[in-house]
């Protein structure tokens, strides 16, 4: 079983605390807020594999400067020891609700070397005054609404809009895309995912992976259910190393995609 942060390790506690600190410290009195989401906020949380997922709401808009100071700061912070994904957002960009959402400022290690190259460089190919856009903020935002800790600031219900449940389905459905394809190269991950994305659509449910897994066991069928304890005990870090063969991961897929199709339509 992963944490939350009610139950979380002290030191993974402290890192979240400094962090909300050392962001406080560079955005000022321009700070709303900062928010978990994803497993540290459902449970499921593995510090040795989970990221750190975060919103940081502003009531004003980033300069590039901050953008630059905070580069920085996280090139040093993020992976010391746990990697952070974090999109920072202002009041504005929140207030009349658009899929894909506008954002200020990302990271996650996905950025560390087009960052550390423009800092290194003095460049601003990436760290730069553009406001871009996500379509994964629905998701986030919408799990933020739903099962998000409010660290410092403003309760959620005051900050965050609600998202339509069309634009959540298209930002969910992105990722679930890709797992299609990807199941027999990252099919913990992708398989966890999968399930996720059907038990919404089936039930409306708003899960962490590691509760997907957990339903997946109990209502998949029997014949799934070797594969699936497989990908759930991989997650949770077991001692033992599973060996996934190609034809159970593609029977899983088949069986949540010719499901999830059906609902889709």
């Amino acid at each position: 079983m992963g944490y939350d942060w009610s139950a979380c390790p002290s030191d993974v506690k402290d890192f979240i605390i400094n962090l909300q600190k050392g962001i406080s410290e560079t955005v000022n009195d321009r700070f709303v807020g900062f928010y978990l989401h994803g497993s540290l906020a459902m449970g499921g949380f593995n510090p040795k594999s989970s990221d750190i997922d975060v919103l940081v709401i502003t009531n004003k808009s980033m300069k590039v400067e901050d953008k630059r100071n905070l580069a920085q700061f996280f090139l040093n912070y993020s992976n010391s020891p746990y990697p952070i994904e974090i999109s920072f957002l202002n009041t504005e960009q929140l207030k009349d609700w658009k899929h894909p959402c506008p954002f200020d400022f990302h990271y996650s290690e996905f950025w560390r070397k087009r960052y550390e190259n423009d800092l290194l460089r003095g460049t601003y190919t990436f760290l730069n005054d553009e406001v871009n856009t996500d379509t994964d903020l629905a998701a986030h935002i919408t799990i933020t609404n739903h099962r998000g800790i409010c660290v410092e600031g403003e309760p959620i219900d005051e900050v965050f809009p609600s998202v339509p449940k069309l634009d959540y389905i298209s930002s969910i459905l992105g990722d679930y895309q890709e797992c299609l394809g990807n199941i027999e190269e990252d099919p913990i991950y992708c398989s966890l995912n999968l399930i996720r994305v059907f038990w919404y659509l089936k039930e409306g449910a708003i899960s962490s992976k590691q509760e997907a897994g957990n339903w997946g066991l109990q209502t998949f069928p029997q014949e799934l259910s070797i594969t699936i304890r497989k990908v759930v005990n991989s997650y949770a870090n077991k001692t033992e190393t599973y060996f996934f063969d190609k034809s159970e991961l593609i029977l899983l897929r088949n069986y949540i995609s010719e499901k999830v199709q059906k609902l889709l339509h």
